[in-house]
């Protein structure tokens, strides 16, 4: 099963491709999709649709997992945060891969086994549990290969509860 997380951004959104097999995980690619702050917000918003669409299309996940955005306190970084992650998943949902999403808390909790590490933890670990030989960079990387991280370990828990007899 190949996983794509995604950590949404309007001036950087994070990819991370994983492969599950025989319970094990193994990176693929990551990176982050930085369109400029120079540009418009409404040309950012295109180019993170547009590379994900790409992506998709190349890399051809069967399933996305994408991080929940935080709450924040300023009004209009939550509503762009919000327009970003709408670009980012429209490319999966008009394909047809089904998409999950996790809290900031529960992919830290899944990865680190802390929901308030930092993002320098969350590398590192990134690192070590799909045998890297350097944390992914940018940090925006890393964090979307820990949501896959999380989602794979969330998707292995609910196949073993539907084989479990009972």
């Amino acid at each position: 099963m190949r996983i794509l997380g995604i950590d949404p951004g309007s001036q950087s959104t994070g990819f991370g491709l994983e492969e599950e097999k025989g319970g094990r995980l193994r990176g693929i690619e990551s990176g982050a999709i930085r369109p400029g702050r120079q540009k418009d917000f409404l040309q950012r918003l295109g180019e993170i649709h547009e590379a994900l669409s790409a992506l998709i299309l190349r890399v051809r996940p069967d399933e996305v997992a994408v991080e929940n955005p935080f709450l924040s306190r300023n009004f209009r970084s939550a509503l762009q945060l919000g327009q970003a992650r709408a670009a980012a998943l429209l490319p999966a949902v008009k394909a047809g891969i089904p998409v999950f999403e996790y809290a900031p808390r529960q992919v830290k909790a899944a990865v680190v086994g802390y929901g308030q590490a930092e993002k320098e933890q969350v590398a590192k670990m990134v690192m070590l549990l799909l045998g890297l030989s350097e944390p992914p960079s940018p940090l925006d990387a890393a964090d979307a290969l820990a949501v896959a991280i999380c989602h794979a370990n969330r998707s292995a828990g609910r196949r073993r509860l539907r084989k479990a007899p009972g």
